[in-house]
């Protein structure tokens, strides 16, 4: 039996402020994953107007200012698409080439889960006009850690929705490297 709490070994940090409007370029907090083994990062949205599809897209950087900040490429990511209390599991979605994530338009990539077409070719996750939620999961590892990278934030570019969207996003940072009743807080430095 294990009896550590969730909350001694994760940090919750909203993304971006509540309710941002996605009609808008909007960049969250810089998450540090110096204490942690990686970060689930968590868009939700409503349903919104056809043909108002969301990027997913994270930066990295050195530090929390996002000093040389660049983009973070997205390899696989998970999808519920549709009414959230009527959809029972993820689509897991598997990038063979990472970047930021089109939702109306997965490219050029493989990808695997209900409803994928053929590999390579478009994909298109129909989100925009109905509720969504989009789970990226990233190791610390996956950061440019050889060039001393280890904060991420979410980017939203607004010019990919054409009217009024109000999304939030989550940061969950796991696997304290320093566990305890109050977890480190990953947004300083």
């Amino acid at each position: 039996m294990n009896n550590t709490r969730l909350l001694e070994v994760i940090d919750v940090v909203a993304g971006v402020a509540i309710n941002s409007d996605f009609n808008a370029d909007v960049t969250g907090d810089w998450i540090n994953l110096k204490n942690y083994a990686g970060a689930v990062v968590i868009i939700t949205k409503p349903a919104g107007t056809a043909g108002d599809d969301i990027l997913l897209k994270l930066l990295q950087a050195s530090d929390i200012t996002g000093t040389g900040s660049k983009t973070l490429n997205i390899n696989h990511f998970y999808a519920k698409v549709g009414t959230q209390t009527g959809v029972n599991t993820f689509t897991r979605y598997d990038l063979t080439t990472p970047g930021t994530v089109d939702t109306s338009s997965i490219t050029g990539n493989s990808y695997t889960g209900t409803g994928a077409a053929t590999a390579q070719s478009a994909l298109d996750l129909n989100s925009e006009a109905v509720e969504a939620m989009f789970v990226i999961d990233v190791r610390a590892d996956d950061l440019d850690v050889s060039n001393a990278f280890s904060c991420l934030t979410y980017f939203n570019t607004g010019s990919s929705v054409g009217n009024a969207l109000l999304a939030n996003v989550l940061i969950i940072p796991y696997g304290a490297r320093l566990p305890g009743e109050i977890p480190l807080s990953s947004i300083i430095a």
